[in-house]
């Protein structure tokens, strides 16, 4: 049960209430985090715009489930965990083998991929101040000083709704209890 409540359309606040339909209608249900960050409309929109933002970086849809799901383990989201193993398995067809490293912060057959998932544990564990032999492997693996900063940009979505779930302990949703 959760700690915080978690709004149906019918119960949010009125500046949350077209956030949420638009995430229905978007996910074919309304996650329970979406619900949650209802309670304050800002933080909602703050993660729909963010998320947004985070779409357009450079780097790959399936590189950036590599920091979302890397930055829910670490943060102990079982529910983010879930939601993105089920969008990086259904949406994204990413290999089951990288998607089971990433859940259990094990090593990544992708040499490229592992880099990143290496670097976004630097990046949470140290508070981004990653040492220069992390940094160095990052950038040796083929990635850019921009791609750095959009892996920060990423982390920074992974701790709002890993945190907002962890402080209501949102239940994950039926839909995606098969990816817990």
């Amino acid at each position: 049960m959760s700690r915080l409540t978690i709004h149906s359309i019918e119960s949010a606040p009125e500046a949350s209430k077209e956030r949420l339909e638009t995430a229905k209608k978007n996910n074919g249900f309304l996650p329970n985090l979406i619900g949650v960050l209802a309670n304050a409309p800002t933080a909602l929109e703050t993660y729909q715009v963010v998320g947004a933002i985070n779409a357009r970086t450079g780097l790959t849809p399936e590189e950036r489930e590599v920091v979302q799901i890397t930055a829910a383990t670490l943060n102990g989201c079982g529910f983010c965990v879930a939601g993105h193993t089920a969008l990086s398995r259904k949406k994204l067809g990413m290999p089951e083998e990288v998607i089971q490293a990433l859940r259990n912060t094990q090593a990544v057959s992708d040499p490229k991929l592992n880099a990143l998932a290496q670097f976004t544990i630097a990046v949470i564990e140290n508070k981004g101040q990653v040492s220069d032999d992390a940094l160095k492997a990052f950038f040796d693996a083929g990635y850019s000083q921009a791609n750095a900063l959009e892996a920060v940009l990423g982390v920074s979505l992974a701790t709002l709704c890993n945190f907002a779930n962890n402080l209501a302990q949102t239940p994950i949703n039926p839909e995606l209890q098969p990816h817990a």
